[in-house]
């Protein structure tokens, strides 16, 4: 049979050097300037009280955000494919629009309206409630970028749903709460775990749209990626990388997980895997 690409030693090779020279080679550069460390000075550098609360705030900000993007997205997704609705494709097109925004673009346009003085924060002001320069606008600014992926996740599992299953429960006289716990949500449940794996590990390393928007107060509202970019500006390299390092070893165990998730449902679904 005649391939469509050159042989496996060329493609291999090709992708090898791709690979090292993208991916690799920039990877390797940031574990051998943190072993410039002695052990000592790189548990110091990744577990002082600083460090250790921009841990707490970026990985807790993310989870709740994947959590909330997990009940929305669905229920975004769900009105996207089982309604038709006046301005459908405008709501499914503004579903990208974090994907095509600038990341500081969004994070000072939410700046602007969750500030105390902007339309949405001045109505929350007289309570007392900040929804900006504080761990809750991390918190909003995750859940704004986070949401496609759950919602681009899901929305092609609910189309290639078989209504025909969901027509026979109904027969058989189960409820639409039935429905929905017993047919529908174990066939989009991988899905949806995929989808809050993505925007969970999107969270993390989210940088531009979350520091307008965060006060960026040590101990407070300073996120990690933020502290990696203070310690290069004081020209601290080993204790950017050492950081940085235990953000990539976390972030590839992540991609492990959804690349697991994934595959299980490929598995599912029958696809080859």
């Amino acid at each position: 049979m005649k391939r469509v690409l050159p042989g496996f030693n060329i493609t291999l090779g090709f992708t090898l050097i791709y690979l090292s020279l993208i991916v690799l080679i920039p990877l390797s550069a940031l574990v051998l300037k943190t072993f410039t460390l002695t052990w000592d000075q790189f548990v110091l550098a990744t577990t002082s009280p600083r460090v250790l609360a921009s841990y707490r705030l970026t990985f807790g900000a993310s989870l709740l955000a994947a959590t909330v993007n997990v009940v929305f997205g669905l229920l975004v997704a769900w009105v996207l494919v089982r309604y038709d609705f006046f301005g459908k494709k405008f709501i499914d097109a503004l579903v990208d629009l974090p994907f095509a925004l600038p990341t500081a673009v969004a994070g000072i346009s939410l700046t602007a309206l969750l500030a105390n003085n902007g339309w949405i924060g001045k109505l929350f002001e007289p309570f007392g409630i900040q929804l900006a320069f504080n761990p809750t606008g991390v918190v909003i600014a995750l859940i704004f970028i986070g949401l496609p992926f759950v919602v681009r996740t899901v929305q092609p599992v609910l189309e290639d749903t078989e209504k025909e299953l969901e027509e026979a429960a109904a027969c058989l006289g189960a409820t639409r709460w039935q429905t929905f716990t017993k047919v529908i949500f174990p066939a989009i449940a991988p899905a949806l775990l995929t989808g809050f794996a993505m925007a969970f590990a999107r969270a993390i390393g989210e940088y531009g749209s979350v520091i307008f928007i965060a006060g960026n107060m040590p101990m407070v509202s300073e996120i990690t990626p933020l502290l990696i970019i203070s310690k290069l500006e004081q020209y601290d390299y080993a204790g950017a990388t050492a950081i940085a390092l235990v953000m990539l070893v976390i972030s590839f165990v992540l991609l492990l997980v959804i690349n697991a998730l994934q595959a299980w449902q490929r598995k599912r679904s029958g696809a080859p895997v």
